[in-house]
């Protein structure tokens, strides 16, 4: 199991290196926008992360709160 969970957050760590580009195409869009396209813009950011954080917050959550009662029990 710990093979696979290492394997898994190598994979992630290796994709957030390839899509790290993608940041400064945005704030380089951003920086030649008004005002309100970039307010805009920052919105739609924050929109469409807020699904993915609420995932993963959610199982975090979970995994911790099981981890947490399987462990009183054990003892």
């Amino acid at each position: 199991m710990k093979k696979y969970l290492l394997i898994l957050v190598l994979f992630i760590s290796l994709a957030q290196v390839a899509e790290g580009q993608g940041c400064s195409v945005c704030t380089k869009t951003a920086a030649g926008m008004d005002d309100k396209s970039a307010r805009g813009l920052n919105g739609g950011i924050i929109y469409l992360a807020f699904l993915p954080l609420v995932l993963m917050g959610s199982i975090g959550f979970a995994w911790w709160r099981y981890g947490r009662n399987s462990g009183a029990s054990g003892k």
